[in-house]
């Protein structure tokens, strides 16, 4: 480990059970963190400049664009994202981020316009101003999450039991490729046939790599957090086991309860928005995130990146629950946030006994 890597690891003094668990996802020694020359508060600040954006790591890489004039005008220094390609996402210097998109048929274009219709639903995802086309270019115009906020605790959570589309995993090819990418995790996982074959299909591998993280099994991943003053802690897809999941979310929390207090209140109004929006209703909701943020004065949380919502068709519908078959549609979003509830609530519950192994 490197002398930089260790002033930014997270504490963990004493706590063997954090300590296995950062190392399984190959340690803070093999995070990619920047860290700024001056550390001031400005510069953490502007490297928390981002909205995260997921993608698979099978998705078409966006192509590099950022526009000039934005060089000119406004470019943070060291800005980033937690995940997702970086050429996606533009910063502007008014509180807004610009999404590159396809055009103006967009599915994420689609579902903003759709939950712009319900009130209720407006609240729990980012503001929501229009399109914009700049350099043949398009882009969708969001809320900057973190405006306002003063050096804040972060954490992007990919909800869903199920992160791809069926459409994308529909061929049946073996791929050697995806074959050498199993093995490289886990020479144990193909079946005696697939290790003949030496090929697996992109279904197999997909469902492979959930199987990874806590998505199978809860329903929710936690894909990336920041703490306060320290880069971006990235690569958290192994965070598995229950114990694991709850260490995470109290570094996170710091044991401080009345943000705990407030964000279970704000994750069930969620999950009741959800249960009862038409759009919700009416389609697949794939790659979505929950993004968590909270400073000394404030706390938000808001349901981002509708890139893979897809409308269902008039013969289906779907709970969000059930698990998945091929065809039903179901993608576990809702299952993803009653686990997730469920996991903060533990953490809530305990809180009084702090484990002095887990001081910020």
């Amino acid at each position: 480990m490197t002398t930089t890597t260790k002033r930014l690891a997270i504490p963990y003094d004493n706590c063997d059970n954090l300590a296995d668990y950062l190392s399984l996802q190959r340690g803070v020694a093999q995070a990619r963190f920047v860290e700024p020359s001056t550390p001031t508060t400005q510069q953490h600040m502007s490297l928390l400049k981002f909205l995260a954006i997921n993608a698979l790591e099978l998705s078409a890489p966006a192509t590099p664009l950022l526009l000039e004039h934005q060089h000119t005008q406004y470019k943070p220094h060291g800005w980033m994202q937690l995940s997702g390609h970086p050429e996606s996402i533009v910063p502007t210097s008014t509180g807004i981020v610009r999404k590159r998109i396809a055009g103006i048929e967009d599915s994420e274009v689609l579902a903003y316009q759709q939950i712009s219709q319900e009130p209720k639903t407006l609240q729990i995802v980012p503001a929501y101003f229009g399109l914009r086309e700049l350099q043949t270019q398009h882009y969708i115009e969001l809320q900057d999450l973190l405006a306002g906020f003063k050096d804040p605790c972060v954490m992007d959570i990919k909800l869903g039991t199920r992160t791809f589309l069926e459409s994308e995993v529909s061929n049946q090819t073996l791929r050697p490729d995806l074959y050498q990418k199993m093995i490289a995790v886990d020479a144990s996982a193909p079946t005696p046939a697939e290790h003949e074959a030496q090929a697996v299909t992109k279904l197999r591998y997909m469902l492979f790599r959930e199987s990874l993280s806590s998505s199978h099994s809860k329903g929710f991943r936690i894909e990336a957090l920041r703490l306060r003053g320290r880069a971006p802690l990235k690569d958290l897809k192994t965070c598995r086991s229950s114990e694991q999941i709850s260490q995470t979310i109290e570094q996170f929390l710091a044991a401080r309860r009345s943000v705990q207090k407030e964000l279970l209140k704000r994750l069930k109004h969620m999950r009741l928005v959800i249960e009862q929006s038409a759009f919700f209703n009416r389609h697949e909701i794939i790659g979505s995130s929950l993004f968590i943020v909270y400073d000394d004065h404030r706390m938000g949380a808001w349901l981002i990146d509708f890139a893979k919502s897809r409308q269902l068709p008039p013969h289906l519908c779907v709970n969000h629950r059930s698990p998945w078959q091929p065809g039903n549609r179901e993608e576990g979003l809702l299952h993803g946030m009653d686990e997730l509830i469920h996991a903060f609530e533990e953490v809530y519950a305990r809180s009084g006994s702090h484990r002095s192994c887990l001081k910020i």
